[in-house]
């Protein structure tokens, strides 16, 4: 690598920099000491290239805040603040400090949305870059996956699949020209998380980065309900025919995105009067209803 850990360190010192009182000791000490709260809230996540980026489509910034929202994103879904977050990353040695400086500045842009204060992590040098992100966040009283009851109202924060159609022209290599293809593949970069939204009144709650399809079946499961999906209500949503020419330009099914497109960071609630979009209702029953399951497509996984 062209540069030292000492200059890293300096350089993280200068873009993490903070006057908040939350934090007692930053970066440069062995560990960061903060604030604590009765109820903390603990999550990570890994992102790694060639898995969840590529950094010939994606820029450092972009990878920054990328893998910034979907911790938030699984800190926000119980309900809690994010207060603090540590990032460990693994360099091939190509990168330059620039790069480096462009990745904390994403991480940094993306925390302070939600006041969140980036205290420290690790770095080191590998064959693949890797970022390993852990959140600290708190609550009073955390919403579970398991807290859905029958007659509750079902809704999404926004619409899913835009990252999957992003995904998909980039994959396929179609030109991405306008501004409904741009924005598609803005969120596979960075995805867009809808920090304003109150859900603090839902009764169950969860992030379906992994899919609807797959983390609606998890929410099911954990209530011991069924969540009964309209589809007339997902189609009705404006953005819904944008994603749709996407669709059809790139000969895919749009509910293969909408279902089962990953990497969104929309929020999945149930509750009545909540923000968002009404998508169907919590049901007696278990699983996923509403939808032709033949058809459903088949979640991406680590491990398929």
């Amino acid at each position: 690598m062209g540069f030292s850990e000492a200059e890293v360190i300096a350089l993280l010192q200068k873009v993490f920099a903070t006057s908040d009182s939350r934090l007692i000791v930053g970066i440069g000490d062995d560990a960061a000491v903060i604030q604590g709260a009765p109820k903390q809230v603990i999550t990570t996540d890994v992102a790694v290239a060639g898995v969840h980026f590529r950094t010939e489509w994606s820029s450092a910034f972009d990878i920054g805040r990328k893998i910034t929202a979907a911790n938030l994103a699984d800190v926000l879904s119980m309900g809690a603040r994010c207060d603090y977050l540590v990032a460990a990353v693994t360099l091939t040695g190509a990168e330059d400090l620039l790069w480096i400086e462009q990745l904390a500045l994403g991480m940094k842009s993306e925390a302070d949305r939600v006041g969140a204060l980036i205290v420290g992590g690790d770095i080191t040098r590998s064959s693949v870059i890797a970022i390993a992100m852990t959140a600290v966040g708190h609550c009073d009283t955390p919403i579970l996956r398991s807290g859905a009851r029958s007659g509750d109202d079902l809704f999404i924060s926004s619409l899913p699949g835009w990252s999957a159609a992003g995904l998909a022209l980039l994959s396929k290599g179609t030109p991405v020209s306008g501004e409904v293809a741009k924005k598609a593949v803005a969120e596979f970069s960075a995805p867009t998380l809808d920090y304003n939204l109150d859900f603090s009144s839902a009764t169950a709650m969860c992030d379906i980065s992994d899919s609807l399809l797959v983390q609606g079946q998890q929410l099911a499961a954990a209530s011991g309900i069924c969540l009964n999906l309209d589809t007339a209500l997902i189609e009705s949503v404006p953005e819904f025919a944008e994603l749709l020419s996407l669709a059809t330009l790139t000969d895919t099914d749009i509910w293969s995105w909408v279902l089962g497109g990953g990497e969104d960071h929309v929020f999945l609630a149930t509750g009545k009067d909540l923000p968002g979009i009404k998508i169907g209702k919590v049901v007696a029953g278990s699983g996923i209803s509403g939808v032709e399951m033949k058809k459903a497509p088949v979640s991406w996984s680590h491990f398929n």
